[in-house]
């Protein structure tokens, strides 16, 4: 039985991210900022010495991934499971378009509740498919899940056995991870922990604007 640590890395920065907009499944590519941040945390990752380079197959995903795999020497494994939660009518809205067009269901996601009536996927419904896709890995001592904010959270809250209804962790931050490892018991079932949250390349990041606050620059898709 293995230790095992997996990194649960966001994709860089996309022209979307930028603009507030909800990308959700749709594809936009990878920004000049994204790439560049993409660069910036390939030397972070490798340094963890990965042995499984798994990513979404959305291209900002897989871009972000790409530069990884150039660092680490690893292919990369793509799984559909890893895609961002689908948010049906909004994807490709900005806040202030879902706060104007569905006032109810953007007082919904401010507040932190779980937002299905809009066309997409719950909460559970993403950590069920993300979780079915992590399951099916091999288990090796290191894992690296390039992926979406809204898909860290419940993939991790999944793996900790938490509750999908409230998120107790914050989104990430774009090329920023969260890190769980596993502990073994007396009875030899391996536990998983989270032994961080938010990591990325050293620096000023960009703060994550709270849902309610529509002033800032950086644009979260998680969770929403």
């Amino acid at each position: 039985m293995i230790d095992r640590r997996l990194i649960l890395l966001r994709h860089g920065r996309t022209e979307w991210n930028a603009q507030r907009r909800f990308q959700g499944q749709a594809d936009p590519p990878l920004d000049a900022v994204g790439r560049a941040q993409a660069y910036e945390v390939a030397s972070l990752v490798a340094a963890l010495r990965p042995d499984l380079l798994v990513s979404s197959d959305a291209q900002r995903a897989t871009q972000t991934a790409a530069v990884l795999s150039a660092v680490t020497g690893l292919d990369v494994l793509s799984l559909p499971g890893l895609r961002e939660r689908s948010l049906g009518h909004w994807e490709g809205l900005t806040r202030d378009d879902v706060a104007e067009r569905y006032p109810d269901e953007f007082a919904d996601w401010v507040a932190g509740r779980d937002v299905s009536r809009r066309g997409g996927e719950t909460r559970p419904q993403v950590a069920e498919r993300a979780r079915a896709a992590f399951d099916a890995l091999p288990e090796v001592p290191v894992t690296v899940a390039v992926t979406h904010s809204a898909t860290a959270m419940a993939l991790c809250a999944s793996l900790l056995g938490m509750d999908q209804q409230t998120h107790v962790l914050g989104p990430l931050a774009n090329c920023h991870w969260s890190e769980l490892i596993t502990e073994h018991h007396d009875d030899g079932v391996p536990v998983w922990r989270l032994r961080a949250h938010n990591i990325g390349a050293p620096g000023v990041v960009a703060p994550l604007p709270d849902r309610g606050d529509l002033s800032g620059d950086d644009a979260s898709d998680a969770d929403a």
